[in-house]
């Protein structure tokens, strides 16, 4: 193989690497308050649903941005919270479940309680805390990366 072929595969190889995609580290709501007890920070959280067509396109676009990815990460705990799943959730010393949830229910199933407590009004919804944990103003429906960040820039 002559030198230029093996740059090219290399080329290839690292612009391959470089170009997969970012990720949020999600965790459990139960998980980051434990964290923000060792180092307060604000928490995001993803509120959705298996069947909300926008909550995809957020996953899709929009918390696979770079610079949306970058930012979440430097200046929060991020939390993905299914509405309708059957996670058990403890917040502010009160246990929150879906008492009504169905297993391999294809499409919409019960409401969680802690979804509730909330007061979400519409999927995709964006829940922030402080870095106390008191909830805040939410940021409802899809964003586009750029407006995601306008958003969460003027809460934090």
């Amino acid at each position: 193989m002559n030198m230029k072929k093996i740059l090219l595969t290399l080329l290839i190889a690292f612009s391959a690497v470089a170009v997969q995609a970012q990720e949020i580290k999600w965790m459990t709501l139960d998980e980051a308050l434990e964290a923000q007890q060792k180092n307060p920070k604000p928490i995001f959280m993803d509120v959705y649903t298996d069947w909300c067509g926008p909550c995809k396109m957020l996953d899709k676009n929009t918390f696979h941005d770079k610079d949306v990815v970058d930012y979440i990460s430097k200046n929060f705990y991020a939390v993905k919270f299914n509405a309708e799943g059957n996670e058990s959730v403890t917040y502010k010393g009160k246990k929150y479940s879906n008492p009504n949830y169905v297993a391999n229910r294809r499409g919409r199933n019960s409401v969680h309680e802690f979804t509730y407590f909330l007061k979400v009004r519409a999927y995709p919804s964006m829940m922030i805390f402080d870095s106390k944990g008191n909830v805040k103003e939410p940021i409802i429906g899809y964003h586009k990366p750029e407006e995601l960040l306008a958003a969460l820039k003027s809460k934090v």
